[in-house]
């Protein structure tokens, strides 16, 4: 056997069967082992006072059925249906908008795989807004499901115009547009209302006005005060807040300010999104840690839990991208309003660095915009479509995020049933391709603040591939020990079990985590026992099946693997 950093003892007073045990021995060791296997680590570490259990055990006893288990519906019957490796890994985000804010709706939405409703702060009111949250959470209670709520903050506005008109207008070559801070009402002929006083500043005549990335594309012929007058050199469609870029030579015109980023609205919308008790907050253009640590710290002086995620969108972003990474709770790359601001060909490079930096850093992330851009109008997706949303999975991403196709479009359950299906089958793909010999494995390394949990959670998915385990269980109060599993990617779906609700929302935006409210007790065994029972008596293991189980919810007991810091 290859040499290890750890010591192995073998024991054999575990409860499990003898033959079952015999066998995952083989596919480890490729020799008969006794039947429970403790293994220490004895490295002195500097960490914080991690306490963990990870044990591999057969499923042998009997059922028992008095107990509760809160596993969503949508699981359970995938889960019957496919068994575990047939559960899919991504989750997926859907924004929610006027074609799908009905009760039956949103329940068409929620069977068909949404794991997280996003609400996007820049339309609708209050009152909308509450309404969705309260038929989510009445989904939730009444029908077994578990979707989780976000709020996206529309941020300081800077770049944003508007043409005053309730659909796009056609910018035709060569014609005379007017964009100017003078505010007024309705809409003027070729004009259109920028949303920030300083939009104009530093900007020359020749330079280039884009909008919306490339929709329409003006050359600025005459600057008045802070009024600009362009001739359309590119013509295209103009959208009721199109976002607007300046470029120079072929190159972006930075421009700094001095407004917050989260402005007096973004305050008052997370006020509600504390009293409606929402999930997650995304802050929209951020340009560095600061604003992110001032929202999370403002939220634990109030008490809450609610995760704040960061929206990549800007060219600031990527520049503190690190420091804003490690600040944040969870990233949203918002590849829209990011391909604005850097060159198009970037994007793809762009994307698969963000998602390997929050994976090394353990943050979810999520890719969104534009994803089945399509299928706004159209029944079915392009085949680059496709291959797009592929690609984000096979790069291990933890969430794909429909925006329009969901919010108006006109086939949002079957654009979220494209997602499901393709992440599915490149999961599958991926998965067959790590298993083979010549596959090089990506190694994460030792990254984070706390070694101790990061190595038993790196250890236990290395162990979970190696036996060939059917899931993984990790009994937890606040998520962390799920989170480090889901960073490694494990073969084996992870069942996490908490006794905090705040837990089970957050882990729903975790890469290969299936969050199940339980009543943990102090008592590790008796977690053990009953979660197991009650996952059998619903049919969903049987006597042979293999689960492998961490634990940093209760202080560690006989029978473990037990890392110390003395």
């Amino acid at each position: 056997m290859a040499s290890m950093t750890a010591d192995l003892a073998f024991v054999s007073n575990y409860p499990m069967a003898k033959a079952s045990c015999m066998d995952l021995g083989k596919r480890v060791f490729g020799v008969p082992v006794s039947p429970r296997i403790i293994w220490s680590n004895r490295r002195k570490l500097k960490s914080f006072a991690t306490r963990a259990v990870m044990q591999v055990g057969s499923i042998v006893e009997e059922s028992k059925k008095e107990e509760c288990l809160g596993l969503d519906v949508v699981t359970e019957t995938e889960l019957r249906e496919k068994g575990f490796l047939g559960l899919r890994k991504t989750k997926l985000v859907c924004t929610v908008g006027p074609a799908c804010c009905s009760y039956e709706e949103l329940e068409k939405l929620a069977l068909a795989g949404m794991n997280v409703a996003r609400l996007n702060m820049c339309h609708n009111t209050k009152i909308w807004h509450q309404d969705v949250i309260r038929k989510i959470k009445k989904l939730n209670h009444e029908k077994g499901f578990c979707v989780s709520v976000m709020i996206d903050t529309e941020g300081s506005q800077i770049h944003v115009a508007d043409h005053g008109g309730p659909s796009s207008v056609k910018a035709e070559d060569g014609s005379i547009w007017f964009f100017t801070t003078e505010k007024f009402e309705g809409c003027r002929p070729f004009t259109v209302q920028a949303s920030y006083e300083g939009f104009a500043e530093g900007i020359k005549e020749g330079d280039e006005l884009v909008v919306d990335g490339g929709m329409a594309t003006f050359q600025v012929i005459e600057r008045s005060g802070n009024d600009l007058r362009c001739k359309c050199i590119d013509p295209g469609l103009l959208l009721p807040r199109a976002k607007l870029s300046f470029w120079r030579n072929g190159k972006l015109v930075e421009k700094h300010h001095e407004l917050p980023t989260l402005s007096t609205k973004d305050w008052s919308d997370i006020e509600f999104g504390i009293s409606e008790g929402v999930d997650f907050i995304a802050m929209s253009f951020v340009r560095d840690a600061d604003a992110v640590i001032h929202l999370k710290n403002y939220l634990f002086n109030k008490n809450k839990s609610i995760k704040v995620l960061a929206k990549i969108e800007s060219l600031e972003s990527l520049h503190n991208l690190e420091e804003i990474v490690e600040a944040s709770d969870g990233i949203m790359v918002a590849r829209g309003d990011l391909g604005v601001e850097i060159p198009l060909e970037q994007i793809p490079t762009v994307q698969e660095k963000i998602i390997a930096l929050c994976r090394q850093l353990n943050k979810p992330v999520i890719v969104a915009s534009q994803l089945l851009e399509s299928m706004i109008e159209y029944p079915t997706p392009t085949r680059a479509e496709v291959a797009d949303v592929s690609e984000a999975v096979r790069q291990y991403a933890d969430a794909l995020m429909l925006s329009g196709e969901s919010a108006i479009g006109c086939f949002g359950e079957k654009a979220l049933c494209v997602l499901r299906m393709a992440s599915t089958r490149m999961e599958l793909w991926s998965r067959e391709e790590n298993q083979q010999p010549s596959f090089p494995q990506r190694e994460l390394g030792v990254s984070l603040p706390d070694q101790i949990a990061e190595q038993i959670c790196n250890s236990a998915s290395r162990m979970a591939n190696n036996l060939g385990v059917d899931a993984v269980f990790v009994y937890t109060k606040h998520g962390q020990m799920a989170s480090l599993l889901s960073r490694n990617r494990p073969i084996p779906p992870i069942f996490a079990f908490t006794n905090e609700e705040s837990t089970q929302m957050a882990l729903n935006l975790q890469w290969g985590v299936i969050p199940i409210f339980f009543d943990l007790s102090d008592d590790m065994d008796a977690n053990m026992a009953k979660t197991i029972d009650l996952i059998k008596a619903k049919g969903m293991l049987k006597e042979g099946d293999a689960v492998l189980i961490v634990s940093d919810a209760i202080p560690t007991v006989y029978q473990t693997l037990q890392v110390k810091v003395i």
